[in-house]
């Protein structure tokens, strides 16, 4: 089983593997400091994207289990940075 993370900033997603750990601290880093651009990773290959975070834009992450057809419900869990 896998983990996938899916970061929704403003509506739109992206989905991203593990770890994630320093991606969180540099955008909410960025959010802190009034705003700034972060690096999007991609999921498999590629330059990523950049995206201009700011405060008051909506950030949640969420964790996804894949990979086990069984459980559909597999547990998602979110972090929201405002």
């Amino acid at each position: 089983m896998a983990i996938v993370n899916r970061l929704t900033v403003d509506g739109r997603d992206y989905f991203l593997p593990e770890p994630v750990t320093e991606l969180k601290s540099a955008i909410l880093e960025a959010i802190k400091s009034g705003g700034g651009y972060v690096n999007i990773p991609p999921l498999r290959g590629g330059p990523g994207i950049d995206i201009l975070f700011s405060p008051g834009m909506p950030v949640t992450w969420s964790q996804i289990d894949v990979g086990d057809p069984a459980s559909d419900d597999a547990g998602e869990t979110e972090d929201e940075f405002l």
